[in-house]
């Protein structure tokens, strides 16, 4: 059986005590000394923290710089917001028929339904994208299979083409930035800029207080944190994982060796594609509105200095990455952070924050490699890795058993 690296234990225990404390200080619980719009805050990082851990096996273990990840994260909370959508619109319209002499028939609901829907872009008939909108089963299935989906495509047309380096990021930031400029548009089906929205009111649960829908969402993606960590790292460990970072390193020698590099770069591509989506579809209905703009380039660039700040090639460093500058941004941009007056001149912390984390990811890049999840290895004084076990190589210095296996 696989041994898992050692930071599992540690990353799930320390996460288990932080749901604890934040479940215990929740409004829901009683106590209130966290509101329910920071446990959103909180909720919504923890959804970061699983696409920053996606990012990181794609970047930090099989060296390909997706620069569309988020592109995934934003079909997935696309998929889940449609049900969303439809489910309570029907809700409404249904309540608002109820009181005709006679009942509305099934077509008739359907067409008031999509009036309500789409009258903000000039139309009333459902598009084919919302054929599955009406099901919960079939759009949940649409959260993993769109993303998967157009991952498995566009990575086996870019891998086995040999597409690598600066060329492979480019292409998968036009692959974002053509599905971003498709969602705009009005006729796309998905209501143009206006996105989708009033996601936060979820069908059966309308009556529920929101702090106890908030802190449903919270433990739901803490439960997804968790078990993204522990699949990651059962990923990255072993054999798969001494090939996945071959690749990164030399792949043409691992394809030299008879691997089958691109099997493998499609596995790991398509893999974590799912799992941003899932992250996705957990976001979005915290967040309560879901745009094009989500789904944009840059989000995705955000997404790698994040793993570049906590450390890439650590799980826990991808974590900590994306915990850390979600809830700085939300302190300089929510107003936790003072501005500064100069006397000739006023600092914005709203309008400074992006420059702020620019040079932050410079100086991170530059004079800490390792970034944030470097201090840990410091910590646990483990400035190298433990080399025991039985020899993998001809000499005593070769890779060893456990070092494989983290």
């Amino acid at each position: 059986m696989r041994a898992l690296p050692s930071s599992v234990p540690w990353f799930l225990g320390i996460l288990g005590l932080v749901v604890l404390a934040v479940t215990v200080m929740s409004e829901a619980v009683g106590t209130g000394l966290i509101s329910t719009s920071f446990l959103k805050v909180l909720g919504m990082t923890l959804c970061f923290c699983l696409a920053a851990l996606a990012m990181d096996v794609v970047w930090g273990y099989c060296g390909i710089l997706s620069l569309g990840h988020m592109a995934f994260f934003g079909l997935g909370g696309y998929a889940i917001g449609m049900w969303l959508m439809y489910a309570r619109t029907e809700i409404i319209v249904a309540a608002n028929l109820a009181g005709r002499a006679i009942p509305p028939t099934e077509a008739e609901l359907r067409d008031a339904i999509g009036s309500q829907i789409f009258g903000v872009v000039g139309a009333s008939d459902f598009p084919w994208v919302w054929g599955f909108a009406h099901s919960l089963p079939l759009q949940l299935a649409m959260v993993v299979v769109v993303p998967g989906l157009i991952a498995l495509v566009f990575g086996w047309l870019a891998f086995r083409s040999r597409v690598t380096g600066v060329y492979l990021s480019i292409l998968t930031q036009a692959m974002t930035l053509a599905l971003s400029l498709w969602f705009f548009q009005n006729d796309s089906g998905l209501r143009g800029n206006n996105g989708l929205s009033g996601l936060q009111n979820i069908p059966g649960f309308l009556d529920a207080p929101q702090a106890a829908v908030a802190l449903a969402f919270f433990l739901a993606s803490a439960l997804a944190l968790a078990l993204g960590y522990v699949f990651f790292a059962w990923v990255v460990s072993g054999k798969m994982g001494s090939v996945i970072r071959a690749i990164r390193d030399d792949e043409a020698r691992v394809r030299f060796l008879g691997y089958p590099v691109e099997g493998f770069k499609l596995f790991v591509f398509t893999l974590t594609a799912i799992v941003a989506g899932i992250a996705g579809a957990l976001y979005y209905p915290q967040a309560g509105i879901i745009n094009p703009g989500e789904m944009a380039p840059i989000a995705s660039i955000y997404l790698a200095v994040w793993v570049a700040i906590g450390g890439r090639g650590r799980l826990y460093g991808a974590v900590i990455g994306a915990a850390f500058v979600s809830l700085v941004s939300t302190w300089f941009t929510g107003g936790g952070a003072p501005d500064i007056d100069l006397g000739f001149y006023r600092v914005d912390w709203v309008d400074w924050w992006l420059v702020l984390l620019g040079v932050s990811f410079v100086l991170v890049t530059i004079f800490a490699p390792k970034g944030l999840g470097g201090l840990v290895d410091l910590w646990t004084e483990r400035r190298g890795r433990d080399r025991h076990g039985a020899d993998l190589g001809p000499d005593q210095g070769a890779l060893r058993e456990r070092e494989a296996g983290e």
